[in-house]
């Protein structure tokens, strides 16, 4: 009997131990593909490619580092490096030059690249049928009516007849009136590239059409949170900037307040929280923006928002134009008001022009067009930029020199840090 149950128990212990094995790798298929993560490390390439034209602007390098998106003469172009040949292009609405592709962003763990497309309203203005306010005439007498006394009725008297007023009917009015919608038609598109030694066409897919972008705006920043699904820009208008916060879910909400200005902004990678340097009047504050919180990280004016990743927001301290310090706090679900600083780094770099990022192995990433400086756990290394146009990729690791040669550019693409 003692045997019998010692066999019952084992095999019972090797079915849960099968069963458990089992959910485990179901759940991880299941998380790749609501979620995909990058492999260890970032992925870096060394290759050269020619490219036919000179006037490229917004260069950008893929995720895995073999394609290049930039606009030349208005035109979204996307190269295919490792093969070195076009593979999409999307221009401007005929004759006209002022819409087209308003701005892009490659998302930071696959090759897709996210970018609004605007175009003018052929119907900008509808009419719609409104009820008009009857005209009330002068007060007179109204006419009265006699009705037949009621005799179950105890308020009326058996030997009078009751009067009731005859009120005139009134006809409902109506007209027909203008109502003026966006002049420009804005609209949101995934562009997703196949592996680049195939010769799959790209999926170019319209995924929402924003109606509350405003017409002539041009997007300042921009900025994506993958895990959240959520896009912030801001969009210059004239004199006048806004803050929109764009869920693909369909949700389009304006977060900025009237007169606020933005420096510079992130978002977090793992909250969706928007991390913004803001101006309003004479204050500026960095300021957190989460689903309907606002919170003071920073009241110093001269501090402003880096980057954030992998739970740490990065918080730099510029005077006259000189990065003096870099400062951390941790990226929480729940911000609160004056929340504690970690410094990170502190010395000094020429903080003119510009562009900053933080890496995906933490790196912090500081670069002009003949200077990157790279601060890894507080040591600051200088790598001398000798391209005659230099980008970094976003994850830090990638450099993009561009060389002129002709009618056509010369494309580097190389570890920053070999």
């Amino acid at each position: 009997m003692k045997k019998k149950l010692r066999t019952i128990f084992a095999w019972v212990l090797v079915s849960l131990f099968l069963q458990f094995g089992a959910y485990s790798f179901l759940e991880n298929k299941v998380a790749k593909v609501l979620g995909p993560v990058a492999e260890a490390g970032p992925i870096t390439k060394q290759l050269e490619a020619t490219i036919p034209g000179t006037d490229f602007e917004n260069v950008q390098v893929s995720y895995a580092k073999d394609y290049l998106a930039y606009t030349e003469n208005g035109t979204l172009k996307i190269f295919n490096l490792k093969k070195e040949k076009m593979v999409f292009e999307k221009k401007a609405p005929a004759n006209d030059n002022t819409m087209g592709v308003l701005n892009y962003q490659w998302l930071p763990d696959r090759d897709t690249l996210v970018y609004f497309y605007g175009k003018k309203n052929p119907n900008p203005v509808t009419y719609v049928t409104v009820p008009v306010d009857p005209v009330v005439p002068p007060a007179t007498t109204p006419p009265k009516s006699t009705v037949p006394i009621n005799p179950e009725d105890p308020n009326q008297k058996p030997d009078k007849q009751v009067e009731e007023e005859v009120k005139p009917k009134v006809p409902v009015q109506t007209k027909t009136v203008p109502k003026y919608g966006n002049p420009q038609i804005t609209e949101l598109y995934t562009l997703e590239l196949p592996n680049s030694d195939e010769d799959t066409a790209p999926d170019d897919r319209f995924n929402q059409t924003i109606n509350e972008f405003p017409a002539g705006g041009k997007i300042e920043e921009f900025v994506v949170s993958t895990s959240t699904n959520l896009i912030y820009l801001t969009i210059k208008n004239g004199s006048t900037e806004r803050l929109m916060e764009i869920d693909v879910m369909k949700n389009v909400r304006t977060l900025n307040k009237t007169g606020e200005t933005i420096d510079s902004m992130a978002a977090s990678d793992r909250y969706g929280t928007l991390f913004i340097t803001s101006k309003v009047g004479g204050t500026k504050q960095v300021i957190s923006l989460g689903v309907g919180n606002r919170h003071t990280i920073s009241k110093n004016a001269n501090d402003r928002v880096i980057g954030v990743l992998d739970g740490k927001v990065y918080i730099g301290e510029v005077k006259n134009n000189v990065l003096v310090k870099i400062k951390s706090t941790e990226d929480r679900s729940e911000i609160k008001d004056n929340p504690s600083f970690q410094t990170e780094w502190e010395g000094s770099i020429p903080f003119n022009n510009v562009s900053t990022l933080i890496g995906s192995e933490g790196q912090i990433v500081i670069y002009s067009q003949q200077m990157a400086n790279v601060i890894t756990a507080g040591q600051l290394e200088e790598i001398p930029l000798l391209g005659e146009e230099n980008y970094i990729s976003d994850d830090g690791a990638e450099l993009i020199q561009m060389k002129k040669s002709g009618t056509s550019t010369i494309v580097e693409l190389k570890p920053l840090k070999d």
